[in-house]
């Protein structure tokens, strides 16, 4: 756990009960959606890959007419 992370989980621990109960439901609300994210990012390469081999031969045939 790096500096800051440490520092704010301190200042968690202070909060009453509820607030914690909110903050820790944030912090893994964040945690879900950026390994969804990441996810439906990591699926979509080889539909990246073809747009960008298809614009690349746009880009040569167009240069070329």
């Amino acid at each position: 756990m790096n500096a800051l992370l440490k520092r704010a989980m301190a200042e968690v621990e202070r909060l009453p009960e509820a607030a914690q109960e909110s903050i820790a439901n944030l912090i893994l609300a964040e945690i879900e959606d950026e390994r969804g994210w990441d996810a439906r990012f990591s699926a979509s390469q080889d539909q990246l890959g073809e747009l960008v081999r298809r614009a690349r031969a746009e880009a040569r045939t167009s240069a070329t007419e």
